[in-house]
């Protein structure tokens, strides 16, 4: 399942460098994640780190785009596919 931002986010830029897969990007008004390039760091991290740094918890799992771990591990792997 890819991750959300709410609009509670306060626009502070600590998630996006966070993100491994470039996933996390500026808004009209609000940072936005792009379900496409999401793993919830499946892959790079135990936990998304887009919501450990979150100072107002406003990321969480996007009901419109569920994924379970092993979906998550593939796109992990086809996003890093060609990598160094």
């Amino acid at each position: 399942m890819s991750l959300i931002i709410s609009d509670e986010c306060i626009n502070c830029d600590v998630c996006e460098p966070e993100c491994p897969n470039g996933a996390i990007s500026q808004g009209d008004e609000i940072y936005v994640i792009d379900p496409t390039q999401c793993t919830e760091c499946v892959g790079h991290y135990d936990t998304p780190q887009c919501i450990e740094v979150c100072p107002v918890d406003c990321i969480s799992k996007d009901p419109a785009h569920v994924e379970d771990n092993v979906q998550l591990l593939k796109k992990y792997e086809k996003l890093t596919s060609g990598k160094d």
